[in-house]
């Protein structure tokens, strides 16, 4: 399959920088074949490539995932339960090829949000009851935490 033609490595932040941690994951993520330790070891996580919105740069984020009956990955903009949406989630309505590597696998992706509505209501139960988190982060903000499906190309 054919990826996205995004060079996936992420930028470094600097010092400080809340992207700092993130670095550290996607690294070790890359290391190990998908798996990582801290505080994602044992969870369902991917590595998210999206291109920014106003750079046009590649921008890769770890992200929890659930995955869907068709195969599609659903993925949360809870940005830790911040009041703003997560970059990730801007860049994707500005252009929704993705690229996704889940274990040792990358593949390009189409992003498209779920609508409110009752499918989007039943998949955040779903997942916020497998991840309680989730819940918890609706909880503490006034913005709706938008769901994505990453749906792969073929």
């Amino acid at each position: 399959m054919t990826s996205v033609q995004f060079d996936p490595a992420p930028t470094t932040p600097a010092e400080g920088d809340p992207g700092a941690y993130n670095l550290q994951v996607i690294q070790q993520f890359r290391e190990n074949g998908g798996k990582v330790g801290g505080h994602f070891e044992g969870a369902a996580l991917i590595l998210l490539t999206t291109r920014g919105a106003r750079s046009g740069l590649a921008r890769t984020v770890p992200t929890l995932y659930f995955g869907q009956p068709d195969g599609s990955l659903l993925v949360f903009g809870s940005n830790g339960g911040a009041a703003t949406h997560p970059a990730w989630y801007h860049n994707i309505k500005v252009n929704p090829q993705v690229t996704v590597e889940a274990g040792g696998e990358t593949y390009a992706a189409v992003a498209r949000e779920v609508p409110s509505g009752e499918e989007r209501d039943r998949l955040f139960a779903e997942a916020s009851a497998e991840v309680q988190a989730f819940a918890d982060y609706q909880a503490g903000t006034e913005r709706q935490i938008p769901l994505v499906v990453l749906s792969r190309k073929d």
